[in-house]
């Protein structure tokens, strides 16, 4: 594992904690909810710029496929 996805795992990790310490407690600390959000949608936004769109893929098609073949 590269430490890129690591440190993405660690955000989203301890950021969903914090978030649930802080909403777990009677008093609400907004100030580290929000924070525990931040670094939690933080991490999952590191996260999804890695992962490649179905839409960058070359799709072969059968058309595609059919002009080849008659060339």
């Amino acid at each position: 594992m590269d430490i890129s996805r690591l440190i993405n795992f660690i955000c989203i990790v301890v950021g969903g904690v914090i978030a649930f310490y802080a909403q777990a407690q009677e008093e609400q600390n907004t100030y580290i909810l929000i924070g525990g959000i931040m670094l939690l949608v933080f991490g999952i936004y590191r996260t999804s710029r890695n992962i490649p769109s179905k839409f960058d893929k070359e799709e072969e098609s059968f058309i595609k496929t059919e002009k080849e073949d008659e060339v």
